[in-house]
């Protein structure tokens, strides 16, 4: 066992969690024989095989997920590692790992990403995006640095600080009748069909929370998993909706999309910049706290000053 290399464990690893050679290969840049090759060197060290096929599938023996559970524990302290090394390196380096929630992902929070990566051109930033539920995920399995996401749950271990304002809109095709009305009452909304984002959506929580606040029903037409294909609906005219701001400006310019003036509208909600209370941030990630937090109270600062 002391023979074993870095180099075979990760092979393995991959192979593991792909459950496929050739995922793995592509993924480590090798050849399939190549890590075919590195496979067989780790499964005579340890003197058991490590892999079972079964037809076409592949599966790991007993040996192999004891293994496998091992290598996951070995890589997460590899990666705690990298990231005591990066605080002590120069800012003008490192790697920073931002999720972003589907919701989320408008000029706004770009804006924000934007702006450290031309603070801070060395970063190399990697940023991903997935539903709430796999966000979440990547947070609690440390998969990722930091998450700019709507209001995170509680109870959960993470810590969450507000970096800028993201207002809900309800939104109709251009042609809908009540884009000429003003100050629309909640209750004419009742006669009409919503378009929703899936169950778990920030948005859509924040969209029901709001009607029953306000005792009003709604009547939910169509769900739909994205932001984009939300838009597309409600000028097809298959319903109203509420959306962030932010994600239908160029809608908005190109008269694609109205914003009905509807009284208790805008819904005001924030984003939120998030990980994982235990976690250690790397130099690069608490530069991109800091400076989106001072970016934040600076957009404070300068409308307290206006008003």
């Amino acid at each position: 066992m002391l023979h074993l290399t870095l180099r075979q464990l990760r092979v393995f690893e991959a192979s593991a969690r792909h459950l496929s050679f050739s995922r793995a290969a592509e993924e480590l840049h090798l050849t399939q024989p190549g890590v075919s090759s590195q496979l067989k060197q780790l499964e005579t060290g340890i003197g058991m095989p490590l892999f079972e096929q079964v037809g076409r599938r592949l599966f790991l023996t007993a040996a192999g997920k004891e293994l496998y559970s091992h290598t996951r524990l070995l890589e997460q302290q590899l990666s705690f590692l990298e990231e005591s090394l990066d605080r002590l390196r120069d800012m003008k380096q490192g790697k920073l790992k931002v999720s972003l929630v589907s919701g989320t992902v408008n000029p706004l929070a770009l804006q924000l990403i934007a702006k450290f990566t031309r603070a801070f051109p060395g970063v190399k930033v990697s940023l991903s995006v997935g539903n709430r539920e796999c966000v979440l995920n990547e947070l609690a399995s440390n998969e990722t640095d930091l998450a700019i996401m709507g209001l995170p749950p509680e109870g959960q271990g993470l810590a969450a600080v507000r970096v800028a304002k993201n207002p809900l809109v309800m939104i109709a095709p251009p042609d809908h009748a009540l884009v000429r009305e003003r100050r629309v009452a909640l209750d004419m909304l009742e006669r009409e069909t919503f378009l929703v984002r899936e169950s778990g959506s920030g948005t859509r929580r924040a969209m029901e929370r709001f009607f029953a606040e306000h005792r009003i029903s709604f009547r939910p037409g169509m769900e739909v998993s994205s932001n984009e294909a939300v838009k597309w609906a409600v000028q097809a005219g298959m319903g109203l909706s509420v959306v962030p701001l932010a994600t239908i400006m160029a809608e908005l310019e190109t008269l694609r999309l109205k914003v009905l003036d509807v009284e208790h509208f805008p819904i005001v909600r924030y984003l939120y910049l998030v990980h994982r209370e235990s976690k250690q941030l790397s130099a690069a990630a608490s530069t991109f706290r800091e400076s989106l937090v001072n970016g934040a109270h600076e957009a404070g600062e300068r409308v307290s000053m206006e008003a």
